[in-house]
């Protein structure tokens, strides 16, 4: 035993249950959950939506709400219990020496107050100190968490400020009293990449620093890797295995863990040689949760015994405790799928022959700003415009995945917006199977809307609540003719089998489905017309891994038997490079990098698509990953910074000779790497392919 864990834990819950009150009496949301995190340790909490996670959270603060209270066990914090004190008590402990930091940033700061002042009332209320002080001090914690001009910032509101400076004013306050337990729910979910890299930096740097107890919730298993040093498995309410981060990724014990593990695309991982598999099921709801093991009706090694006896926590190896009757006898190794587990069958010939269906040339899609000026209301001022796509260039073969990527305000929506029709183009190409799509959509040819269909980020933004699922898959078939009137349902009942939903969801309104089950419903919408080009705009980035597995698998398949050609956005690199036979990497509205996949993802590479590799969240603790954190944010696409773009935050332009002052004044030239792989940047080809591979793992490709 470490000299750390000698110490009294910070935190210490044992066996713990909580309960709401409903209609005809209780539910347990949380059963039989035990843990503990000593200072300086970062314990994550793991699981898919719907296992409890916030809620073990929610408890220990005592945010559980009128009708939900804690029925069981003990939440001891410093020695001292928490269940059972009185409001004033938990209160003066909030803030103090406990804080927490939610998923959304704004749902914690007061949008009609300074930051500043915002900040300075954790000191003044809980400290009692002068106003000059805590000015001085919140100055100096906003430092710590690597804000840019933390004087400046508060003065501004929180709506003046990015979502990534957001969360740094909220981690800031939430360590202005130095709390000896700091509680993160989610913090880095709806953050770019590259912020998300300096958030996990500095919660890494703060539990060092401050000696911190950190509880880390999450559903990323890449991001439990790098800020974790204990991980706690959840499943329907229970903790199902708990353990060392590296004994988590390296040797999982529960079926569960396993499965999960299995569900997510290692960073250098393809279509072609690797395999997705999906967790079967989902995660029961409390109230209806099987008499033994919560998760047999799910797992792969149930037997009578499971069906029958709920299982223990208990340790099987030193440090290692499994809620599982037969983990023991597991071996992860010899796992094959069951038989209700569907896999895109790939073939091994590319169906595209050559044949390009989408080419794009120099499009442009500028917006004019109406400024505030008398000059600008009376129509005299100079007209600004937000330079949102820039000279974009590129061709999709029939048959093939294009994976864009970029930070958030880089153009990816508002590209494939444009291709669709959804925004008008201000200037160049674009040819989809020969007809120009750059004119007004009302002016579009019926056949070509047909074949040119998207899926949505959020599927409940474009559902009818009032239509049922039948309806709304129905009436592209109807509106296009796709087939005869009297066969419409027969077809839309193939297209649920293929989402694997089936017939029982005809009738359904969009309320009694999940998540995972409206974006298949708004893929088979998407697919209902039989479309050649299906654009994707960030389809899976907000659904549990399992559930995201499936998904793809089934584009995968769908794309397979139909020969359809897809435009894929997403956040996750991993999730790209899996997905995609082609990538584009666009930064503030131009593509910086496009090539196949594979050469994407290996030197060379532009200096911004190694500095996004180098922020991707690996799945495996054992990954050496090279640390490259740009500075500053992405600049105004208003007025963007002149010569190359990325060069007021790009980390290698002292490479060049005149140490980047070219960078500055002259556009970059395009350098063609090789076959279909292009990089447009001043820095030579010969100092790109110097560069080291970003990351290195024993257990994925490079």
């Amino acid at each position: 035993m470490s000299e750390q864990q000698k110490k009294p834990p910070v935190l210490k819950i044992e066996d713990l249950a909580v309960a709401y009150k409903v209609r005809g009496g209780e539910i347990e949301a949380v059963q039989n959950v035990s843990f503990e995190i000593h200072r300086g340790e970062s314990f994550g909490v793991v699981g898919e939506s719907g296992c409890g996670k916030s809620t073990v959270a929610w408890s220990i603060v005592n945010f559980l709400g009128a009708n939900g209270y804690v029925k069981r066990g003990s939440i001891k914090f410093q020695g001292q219990d928490l269940v059972g004190k009185s409001g004033e008590e938990l209160r003066r402990l909030r803030g103090d020496q406990i804080a927490m930091v939610y998923q959304d940033p704004m749902q914690a700061l007061n949008p009609s107050m300074r930051l500043g002042d915002q900040m300075k009332e954790v000191l003044t209320v809980h400290q009692g100190i002068s106003d000059e002080d805590a000015t001085s001090r919140c100055i100096n914690m906003l430092e710590h968490v690597h804000m840019p001009d933390p004087a400046n910032v508060m003065r501004r509101y929180p709506h003046q400020i990015s979502g990534g400076q957001q969360q740094r004013v909220v981690i800031a306050m939430a360590l202005l009293n130095n709390p000896a337990l700091l509680i993160m729910d989610e913090p880095t979910t709806a953050l770019d990449v590259t912020v998300e890299a300096a958030v996990l930096d500095l919660i890494a740097d703060l539990r060092r620093e401050f000696d911190t107890a950190i509880m880390y919730i999450t559903h990323n298993l890449g991001v439990v890797a790098r800020v974790c040093s204990q991980v706690g498995v959840m499943y329907a309410g229970e903790m199902v295995e708990r353990a060392a981060v590296n004994e988590i990724f390296k040797s999982p014990r529960h079926p569960y863990t396993q499965g999960l593990i299995r569900c997510v695309p290692k960073l250098g991982a393809d279509k072609s040689s690797n395999v997705l598999y999906p967790i079967i099921g989902r995660v029961p709801p409390p109230a209806n949760r099987p008499v033994g093991c919560i998760f047999s009706p799910r797992c792969d090694y149930t037997q009578t015994r499971c069906k029958e006896e709920r299982p223990k926590l208990r340790e099987i190896v030193p440090g290692v405790q499994v809620r599982c009757h037969f983990s023991e006898d597991i071996d992860p190794a010899q796992w094959t799928p069951g038989e209700e587990i569907t896999l895109p069958q790939l073939a091994d010939t590319p169906k595209s022959n050559g044949e390009t269906i989408l080419e794009v040339k120099n499009l442009k899609k500028y917006y004019k700003v109406q400024g505030n000026s008398l000059k600008d209301v009376v129509g005299m001022g100079e007209p600004r415009y937000v330079k949102a796509v820039e000279n974009a260039s590129f061709t999709v073969p029939r048959g093939k995945t294009l994976g864009i990527v970029g930070e958030s305000g880089c153009g990816k929506s508002t590209l494939i917006k444009t291709l669709i029709g959804l925004e008008s183009s201000t200037d160049g190409e674009a040819t989809f199977m020969g007809f120009d799509i750059t004119g007004d959509l009302s002016r579009r040819d019926e056949k070509l809307i047909q074949e040119l269909q998207m899926v949505f980020q959020n599927p409940d933004s474009t559902m009818n609540p009032s239509y049922t699922v039948g309806n709304q898959i129905a009436r592209p078939m109807i509106r296009f003719k796709t087939v005869p009137k009297n066969q419409v349902r027969a077809e839309v009942i193939k297209l649920l089998e293929a989402m694997r939903l089936g017939e029982n969801y005809y009738d359904r309104l969009p309320r009694q489905l999940s998540g995972g089950e409206k974006q298949r419903i708004g893929i088979a919408r998407a697919l209902a017309s039989r479309p050649d080009l299906v654009l994707c705009d960030e389809p899976v980035s907000a659904l549990d891994v399992s559930v995201q597995a499936a998904l793809l698998n089934l584009l995968l398949e769908v794309q397979q038997d139909y020969n359809t050609t897809m435009i894929f956005i997403a956040h996750d690199l991993s999730v790209v490079r899996f997905f995609s036979d082609y990538v584009a990497v666009m930064y503030l509205g131009q593509i910086m990098e496009i090539g196949p996949a594979n050469a994407i993802y290996a030197p060379p590479y532009h200096p911004y698509t190694e500095a996004l590799l180098s922020a991707v969240p690996i799945p495996d603790p054992t990954a050496k990953q090279k640390v490259i954190r740009l500075d500053g944010t992405v600049p105004s696409a208003i007025n963007p910074p002149s010569g190359c773009r990325f060069h007021t935050r790009c980390p290698r332009r002292s490479l060049l000779p005149d140490g980047g002052k070219i960078c500055e004044t002259e556009v970059p030239p395009w350098q063609n790497i090789d076959d279909k792989h292009r990089i447009f940047c001043h820095i030579p080809e010969e100092t790109l392919r110097s560069f080291d591979p970003v990351i290195s793992t024993e257990n994925a490709k490079e």
